[in-house]
């Protein structure tokens, strides 16, 4: 397995950046009703959020492809992943028909900020901006 921890540390990144970096793309072209889906949890300042949201998927996504700043994206990444999920996948708080997708959404945003948090602990591996900016 030693062997293979380089090029699992990449494939890592390339799966988590399938998430995030189309999420925030989408959300460019979606901003209105981002920022209408922001407002309807009650959150404050929806405008910025959404643009806050986009700044970090987007740029985090690339971070994590390019393995650039890897340690630092893949934590701002794992932040915005828990809070996010605080408060749009609040399965404690929803109408018993919604809770158990609901939980399924929050279990397994839980699971990728603790990827994340593993990718911030570990780096990002030889096939990475990262190694080659150390070495």
């Amino acid at each position: 397995m030693q062997s293979l921890q380089n090029s699992f540390a990449l494939l890592s990144r390339l799966l988590l950046a399938a998430l995030f970096l189309p999420a925030g793309i989408s959300k460019i072209g979606g901003f209105e009703g981002t920022v209408g889906y922001i407002a309807s949890v009650g959150l404050p300042l929806p405008t910025l959020g959404a643009a806050m949201a986009i700044v970090v998927e987007v740029l985090g996504g690339l971070a994590l492809i390019l393995g650039l700043g890897t340690r630092w994206a893949a934590l701002v990444l794992a932040l915005f992943t828990l809070v996010a999920s605080v408060f749009f996948h609040n399965f404690w708080s929803m109408p018993a028909d919604q809770q158990f997708m609901q939980q399924l959404m929050f279990m397994k945003n839980i699971g990728i900020a603790g990827g994340l948090l593993a990718l911030t602990a570990f780096g990002a591996g030889a096939f990475s901006l990262d190694a080659r900016r150390a070495a």
